[in-house]
């Protein structure tokens, strides 16, 4: 889609900040209005459409599709879109530490077992630990837990929280940086802890590093989105 606006802005509705484009507000994909919680958010999405120069590109605008996201799927099914994070729990990343070499467990335990145990500690939870790449079960109690604390979140926390808890492959570590335990770039590196381990042993890879930045920037942009919302 090719520019057709010539200012973007956010202005204030009754129920929260709509994002406009010459006066008019912005629509989602299926059409919704696009009511953002926070004058902040509102702001920072009106800055992406005012930043495109010619054509729409949706991945240099990763704000306004978080939101997009939140109200087109994560509000019409909240509660399978929490279960859909919570079974990252069942097989945390933070829980599976390597059995060697012991300075790669040593990082493991340092970074991992931090926020793991304050997230615990937090809501009551307890998450088995192991050795290799064997799957260990969580106590149903904690998979049950986790996924009824999730329900509660809104839509506009479920919805950047997913690409937290995909890119890490840790519903911890996204928890982490959700409730400010981490900050976004500590939680991205403990995710990728054995890949810069592999890296310092052998080497850097290029096309792994190019993947590594990509994803960096949709982890940041989710961080980013949660940060707008107070």
């Amino acid at each position: 889609m090719k520019r057709f606006w010539t200012v973007a802005d956010a202005e204030p509705t009754a129920d929260g900040w709509a994002v406009v484009l010459d006066g008019r507000p912005v629509r989602t994909p299926k059409r919704a209005a696009l009511v953002l919680p926070s004058a902040a958010l509102a702001q920072a999405i009106a800055a992406e459409w005012a930043a495109v120069e010619d054509e729409i590109r949706p991945g240099a605008m990763p704000l306004t599709g978080i939101a997009n996201a939140a109200v087109d799927i994560v509000a019409a099914d909240p509660h399978g879109f929490a279960a859909s994070l919570a079974a990252y729990g069942e097989s945390d990343l933070t829980c599976y530490r390597a059995d060697g070499p012991q300075p790669l467990v040593a990082r493991q335990v340092a970074a991992w077992e931090p926020p793991l145990k304050a997230v615990e500690a937090r809501h009551g939870l307890v998450f088995r630990r192991t050795a290799g790449v064997m799957h260990v079960p969580q106590p149903a109690e904690t998979v049950s837990r986790l996924h009824g604390m999730l329900t509660g979140l809104t839509p506009w926390k479920l919805a950047p929280l997913q690409p937290l808890v995909t890119l890490s492959g840790s519903v911890v570590l996204g928890l982490s940086v959700l409730e400010g335990l981490l900050e976004a770039e500590a939680a991205f590196q403990a995710a990728h802890l054995d890949d810069l381990w592999q890296a310092e042993q052998w080497g850097t890879d290029e096309l792994a590093e190019a993947d590594r930045t990509g994803r960096w920037q949709q982890f940041e942009a989710a961080a980013r989105f949660l940060a707008l919302l107070d």
